[in-house]
C-alpha cells in the first residue's frame, strides 16, 4: 500500500502479526532523478542490521565443525595480532579490537575519496591490545569484517556466495545480496537522500564493505528472514541461539548483545532487534516472543527507521485490536512531518587569534591531526576540517563523538589520548 504521493525519498514499512498476513505502507521515492515510488521490490542498504545474517553464518559454519566458538581468531585469521580473541567475541563484541572505520575518519579523506576492505583489514591488524579490558563490549564493526574474512576462509568462497546458497536462497529472499564491489548493479535499489537548502542531496559514498554494512534487501525478504529465526526461538524463556551464544550486557542498558541481534530479556518484553544506518539509509528489524515483526527501512536522511518502528509498537502496544495499517499510516505521518526541516550542521565561531600547538600521529591510525588553541577551546583538524572542543573538566574536551585528554598545559602539547565512541585510548605524540 502506499500512502499519498511524497515528491521526496522516504520509507517501506512492515508489519507481520502472529497467524496474520503482512500489513506493507510505502512512501515517497526510491529516485528522485525518475521519479519512481518506493514499492514491494525496492531494495535498501540496511547497514548492520546485517550483523545477524554474518552472526547465524557463523553459527553455521560451527555447527558444521568447519570452526568453533572458542577458538582463537588468530588461528584463522594469521594476521591479528591479539591472540586471546575468540571468535564468540567477534560475535558479541568483546574482541575490543577498534573500530577500523572509525580510525579511517582521522585520515585525510574526502567525502568522496574511495576506500576498501583491505585499508580496513590494514587498521584492523595494526592493533596488538585490547582497546578495553578483557569480555568488556565495545560496539566495532571490525569485529564482522573479521568474521567475514573468517567465512570466507572456511568455506573457500565469498561471502555474497555463501549467504546466497545457504541462507538466502533457502529461505526465498531472492531479492537479498551482499554487495562487494561499489560497481555491482542491485535490482531495485534505492538511493539515498538528504535534504540541504539547496535541494536533495544523493549520500552515497563509494565505499562498500563486506559483512557489517553492505547487505541490500527488501522488508519482505527481511520478514522470510524474521520467519526463520523466530523457528528456532524454542522456548520463550530464552532468546533465538541463546544455547550456542550467551547474550551478555551491551552499550545500551538494560539490552543484552548476542550473536548480531541485541535482546531484551525482562519478563513480558523479550524482543530481539537491530538497527541500521550506512551512507543516508537507515533500517530497523524489531522481533517480538509471539512472533511480532516490524520492519522499516528509509532512503532519507531525515527520516529514522528506528523512531519510526518504535512509534508503531507503541501503537500496537497500547491498542492490540488496531488495525496494522493504521499504526502504519500514522507512525510514516508522524515521521515525515516532523522532519520538514532543513538539517544542517552546526558552524562554528571565529574564535578569534589560533595558536598553534602542532602536528600529532598515533601508530594505530593512519594520517595526522592538527591541534590548535584559542581562548578556553582547542581546535582539532582532521579531513581538512576543524573541530571545535570545549573544556569538560581539567585536561578534558568534549568534541562531536570523541573526548580529547592532555596532561599538560595547553601551552605545550606533546601528547594527548583521543577517545572515540567505538575506537578509545588512542595516543597520540607531537612531531
Amino acid at each position: 500500500m502506499n500512502v499519498a504521493r511524497d515528491e521526496g525519498p522516504g520509507l517501506s514499512l512492515l508489519v507481520h502479526r502472529p497467524g496474520e498476513d503482512p500489513t506493507l505502507l510505502h512512501t515517497g521515492l526510491t529516485s528522485l532523478e525518475h521519479g519512481l515510488p518506493i514499492g514491494p521490490e525496492t531494495t535498501f542498504n540496511v547497514g548492520s542490521v546485517a550483523k545477524q545474517i554474518t552472526a547465524h553464518l557463523i553459527l553455521l559454519a560451527a555447527r558444521d565443525n568447519l570452526l568453533h566458538l572458542d577458538q582463537r581468531a588468530a588461528d584463522l585469521l594469521p594476521r591479528l595480532k591479539i591472540s586471546d580473541i575468540t571468535v564468540a567475541d567477534l560475535v558479541t563484541h568483546r574482541s575490543g579490537i577498534r573500530d577500523a572505520e572509525s580510525l579511517l575518519s582521522l585520515a585525510s579523506f574526502r567525502d568522496l575519496d574511495h576506500y576498501t576492505a583491505d585499508d580496513l583489514h590494514t587498521l584492523a591488524y595494526r592493533q596488538d591490545q585490547r582497546a578495553v579490558p578483557e569480555a568488556r563490549f565495545l560496539y566495532s564493526n571490525t569485529n564482522y569484517l573479521l568474521l567475514a574474512e573468517i567465512l570466507e576462509t572456511v568455506y573457500r568462497s565469498t561471502l555474497p556466495d555463501l549467504a546466497r546458497r545457504n541462507l538466502f536462497g533457502p529461505l526465498g529472499m531472492d531479492s537479498t545480496h551482499f554487495k562487494n564491489d561499489p560497481r555491482q548493479v542491485i535490482r531495485g535499489a534505492a538511493s539515498a537522500y538528504q535534504a540541504t537548502h539547496h535541494g536533495w542531496q544523493r549520500t552515497e559514498a563509494p565505499v562498500t564493505l563486506p559483512g557489517p554494512g553492505s547487505l541490500w534487501t527488501t522488508v519482505g525478504d527481511l520478514d522470510r528472514w524474521l520467519t526463520h529465526v523466530h523457528r528456532g526461538w524454542q522456548h520463550p524463556q530464552q532468546l533465538p541461539w541463546q544455547e550456542t551464544v550467551a547474550y551478555e550486557p551491551s552499550d545500551h542498558e538494560p539490552y543484552l548483545y548476542g550473536p548480531g541481534l541485541y535482546a531484551d530479556a525482562r519478563p513480558g518484553r523479550a524482543a530481539v532487534f537491530h538497527y541500521g544506518h550506512e551512507q543516508g539509509f537507515s533500517a530497523a528489524a524489531h522481533m517480538e516472543a509471539s512472533g511480532l515483526r516490524v520492519l522499516c527501512l528509509s532512503n532519507n536522511a531525515g527520516l529514522s527507521a528506528d523512531h519510526t518502528t518504535a512509534t508503531v509498537l507503541r501503537d500496537l502496544h497500547k491498542q492490540p485490536t488496531q488495525a496494522p495499517k493504521e499504526a502504519l499510516v500514522r507512525a510514516a505521518t508522524l515521521e515525515r512531518t516532523s522532519n520538514t526541516a532543513v538539517r544542517t550542521q552546526p558552524t562554528l565561531d571565529g574564535c578569534g587569534q589560533h595558536t598553534e600547538l602542532g602536528t600529532f600521529t598515533c601508530d594505530l591510525a593512519p594520517g595526522s591531526l592538527r591541534l590548535t588553541h584559542s581562548a578556553d577551546a582547542l581546535h582539532l583538524w582532521r579531513r581538512g576540517a576543524r573541530d571545535q572542543l570545549s573544556p569538560t573538566g581539567p585536561g578534558v574536551y568534549a568534541g562531536n563523538g570523541y573526548i580529547l585528554t592532555v596532561s599538560s598545559s595547553t601551552d605545550q602539547v606533546d601528547r594527548f589520548t583521543l577517545d572515540l565512541d567505538r575506537a578509545p585510548g588512542l595516543t597520540y605524540i607531537r612531531q
